[in-house]
């Protein structure tokens, strides 16, 4: 199920009426100390890209409806380099 069905399924549960109201009892009744997170840390890193990439991922997000963070992780993770692609590589 996914986090935004889980929500949506408590939310008509419990009676709220409100996404809000669900988050924020989550929130007040999970142990903060005992968690252990189970994904790989994320870190912000700013790069630039050109203006044409940069409108291309904006669409896409949009269109897409997730960040353009989401999309970059996507294709990091999917990045595949070939041997001769060295194109603005620093030393």
């Amino acid at each position: 199920m996914s986090l935004i069905a889980k929500i949506d399924a408590n939310q008509k549960k419990y009676g709220f009426r409100f996404t809000s109201e669900v988050v924020r009892e989550a929130v007040a009744s999970f142990d903060i100390d005992r968690c252990v997170s189970a994904g790989e840390p994320h870190r912000q890193i700013s790069v630039r890209l050109p203006a044409e990439m940069k409108t291309k991922l904006t669409k896409a997000a949009k269109k897409k409806k997730v960040s353009i963070g989401e999309i970059l992780r996507l294709a990091l993770e999917s990045y595949a380099p070939k041997a001769a692609a060295k194109k603005g590589r620093r030393s």
